[in-house]
């Protein structure tokens, strides 16, 4: 007789966002490392963001403890936010008119323009948005089973 295995749906989500952290860490690696696209200020701030979430989330992961959403959900905003702005100075003229200048790269250059609007900081706004929603979602079940 098998026996059915009750899967905790945290677990899935606590992976998905720790996967989507890892896949941006070695996407963003391969642009400067492989490609050698220099990183403009910006992308050092996603970066900054985005990088720990290997490490916080992969623990998670592995201890399969769930409080870590109310943490990874507020980073994972602020890294969104940082994205927004970011692909705003790409893509709206009357934003990029007015971008200070942020280093040796300009925060207004688009490496790589996919289908006329994928560039980097929009890849990291989706691992972003990806790794928010999982996060509310463990958070909300959780403060549920709390209840």
């Amino acid at each position: 007789m098998v026996k059915s295995q009750n899967k905790d749906p945290r677990e899935n989500l606590l992976f998905v966002a720790w996967a989507a952290s890892v896949v941006a860490m070695f996407g963003s690696l391969y642009f400067s490392e492989i490609k050698q696209y220099e990183p403009c200020a910006l992308c050092w701030y996603q970066r900054i963001v985005m990088y720990p979430f290997v490490v916080i989330l992969g623990i998670a992961v592995v201890k399969k403890d769930y409080r870590i959403s109310l943490y990874s959900m507020i980073l994972s905003g602020i890294g969104a936010c940082i994205s927004i702005y970011h692909y705003g100075l790409q893509k709206l003229s009357f934003l990029a008119e007015a971008a200070p200048a942020c280093g040796r790269v300009p925060c207004t250059g688009q490496y790589i323009n996919w289908f006329g609007f994928v560039t980097i900081p929009f890849l990291a706004l989706i691992a972003f948005i990806i790794i928010f929603i999982c996060s509310a979602m463990i958070w909300k079940m959780t403060r549920e089973e709390a209840n």
